[in-house]
């Protein structure tokens, strides 16, 4: 079972590291394998939730966090009371760390190869564009794609009925 939807990589950079984690067997966002990514910093953490930067960022932020569960799941409905509780607290510390006067909040759920997901680990992207860049583009975060031809596999596992 693989646990990223390789077509929606935006990098070949980003491409390359999916697939060395895929071959290992690895979940890059379970605790014990984020904790000890060596590019993936940890800027502190909640009783269930990580905030990492993004190790590929979309064009057009000055700040691309991520806030990655403790519990592997796909969605955030599959997530225990508790932990979805627990994310508005990492949210609000996030926003308090950075001083965030706005910022967009982004998070896919399901499969990956309809969300246009790299990961089915569930996590929410935290994004501050870049207002002080003339030439910024605009930060955009696609939400749907169409499966690709190159791998079919779906990591996704739905909620039990």
């Amino acid at each position: 079972m693989t646990f990223y939807c390789f077509e929606n990589a935006r990098t070949s950079e980003q491409l390359a590291e999916m697939r060395r984690l895929d071959a290992a067997g690895i979940c890059l966002f379970c605790p014990e394998v984020l904790a000890q990514h060596a590019r993936q910093q940890i800027l502190f953490q909640t009783r269930h939730w990580t905030a990492t930067p993004n190790e590929f960022p979309y064009p057009g932020t000055r700040l691309h966090l991520l806030l990655v569960p403790d519990q592997h799941a796909a969605d955030l409905l599959d997530l225990t009371e508790e932990v979805r509780q627990d994310f508005w607290l990492a949210l609000a510390a996030v926003s308090e760390k950075h001083q965030l006067s706005h910022y967009g909040l982004g998070v896919r759920n399901g499969d990956c190869r309809f969300t246009g997901a790299t990961i089915a680990h569930v996590h929410a992207h935290v994004l501050v564009g870049d207002t002080q860049a003339a030439d910024a583009p605009p930060v955009r975060m696609r939400f749907s794609s169409h499966p690709g031809s190159r791998d079919r596999s779906s990591p996704y596992q739905p909620r039990s009925a």
